[in-house]
């Protein structure tokens, strides 16, 4: 029996891993749900999975659902960011799913990898911010690190056991891989007019042609710079070169990505587009479980189509690229103008043509400086979104 703890659990990751928890009630037990403020969303999740401790960041939040949880419910509310860093510890705890979404996600992920827990990385901003800084924390504490994106859950199932039992340090050469094929579907304006890009609504950038996610990634999804942040992961996950990452579009979501060998094969992971596949695989590794999802039928499927990705239509995936070569402060400073970005055009205060704008003004602002702590890190993020919304107003 797993002891989990399910970080970002009102989320779209947390519910796929809710999900195949209960398909699974003999082996895995809900030990803490976290979440920010979505008390309506805890409070249902608390009455049908009855955790040991149910956690809210606001403390606001923590408040109102302590006051609605029925009196015999034996579940302890706590609240605040520093807690989350004790309740990850905690000896009790096994597995943590790090499902956060953003750079909010970085200083509890990075402290289960400190404390040695088995981590389910479902929050690629601890690598794009923290790679190395990461990478160093998981050999010191001896942590398994399990990557849950699709992308990089389908590299790791494609990897030979000798790769994946050294994640972060592996030597793809040594074992024969020549490339990684991460592939992408190309979101929703794959084939739109590059005219009418500016024009797009959020709604629009929101309409994934294959997968059901929130708002903030499907639009990275739209500017392809959620593939971009997923190179970078890539790049520590598999301890990859340039030369060794490739990106594929893929327009129906079937390939979830590919590795290359340099006697010519390919292994591919292919599937539904249902994240309780990589979520179930991670949960299990090394053995196999029932995720709930639907075999995929090779009849259904019909033609898997290839393609070229276009920087003109995509300048994030170009920025992201550029940033993982310009080296950590580059990528963090990527992360936090995004976000920022992200969330202005989700508010409908800049256009989406614009996300890239003030994505590259930030990185030509902001100087190279070493980031040698979570401290640094975090400092540098404070002062990238300052200059994001200095750059937003003037827009």
């Amino acid at each position: 029996m797993q002891n989990m703890v399910i970080l970002g659990a009102t989320g779209s990751i947390g519910a796929s891993t809710l999900s195949v928890i209960e398909q699974n009630p003999e082996d895995y037990s809900v030990h803490t749900l976290v979440a920010h403020r979505s008390v309506d969303k805890m409070l249902e999740l608390c009455l049908k999975h009855n955790p040991s401790i149910a956690h809210m960041v606001d403390p606001q939040a923590a408040a109102e659902l302590q006051r609605r949880l029925p009196p015999h419910m034996a579940i302890t509310v706590s609240s605040g960011e520093d807690e989350l860093a004790s309740i990850v510890a905690l000896p009790e705890v096994d597995t943590v799913m790090a499902a956060i979404v953003g750079a909010a996600g970085l200083p509890s992920t990075l402290a289960a990898v400190k404390a040695g827990k088995r981590v389910l990385l479902a929050n690629k901003e601890s690598l794009v911010m923290s790679g190395r800084l990461f990478i160093d924390a998981m050999q010191a504490s001896g942590a398994t690190v399990l990557p849950v994106d699709s992308e990089h859950n389908a590299i790791f199932q494609c990897l030979p056991e000798i790769v994946q039992q050294s994640v972060g340090v592996c030597d793809l050469t040594s074992a024969g891989i020549s490339h990684i094929l991460l592939t992408g579907s190309g979101g929703p304006f794959l084939t739109s007019d590059l005219d009418t890009l500016s024009q797009m609504t959020p709604d629009q950038a929101c309409k994934h042609p294959n997968w059901s996610m929130g708002r903030k990634i499907s639009v990275d999804s739209a500017s392809m710079m959620n593939k971009g942040l997923e190179y970078i992961e890539a790049r520590w996950l598999f301890n990859a070169t340039k030369a060794q990452l490739k990106v594929v579009v893929h327009p129906q979501s079937v390939i979830h990505s590919m590795v290359q060998y340099k006697d010519g094969s390919v292994l591919a992971q292919m599937g539904n587009p249902d994240m309780r596949t990589p979520i179930a695989h991670c949960m299990a590794y090394p053995e196999r479980i029932l995720a709930g999802v639907e075999p995929l039928d090779f009849f259904k499927v019909g033609q898997l189509s290839f393609l070229e990705p276009d920087f003109t239509r995509f300048p994030c995936l170009k920025l992201a690229i550029d940033a993982c070569e310009q080296g950590q402060e580059a990528t963090t400073v990527l992360n936090a103008a995004n976000e920022m970005s992200v969330a202005a055009f989700l508010a409908g205060q800049i256009r989406f043509t614009d996300i890239a704008r003030v994505n590259e003004y930030c990185l030509t602002q902001l100087a190279q400086q070493s980031l040698d702590s979570i401290e640094d890190i975090l400092a540098l993020d404070t002062q990238a979104r300052r200059v994001a919304n200095e750059y937003l107003n003037r827009l």
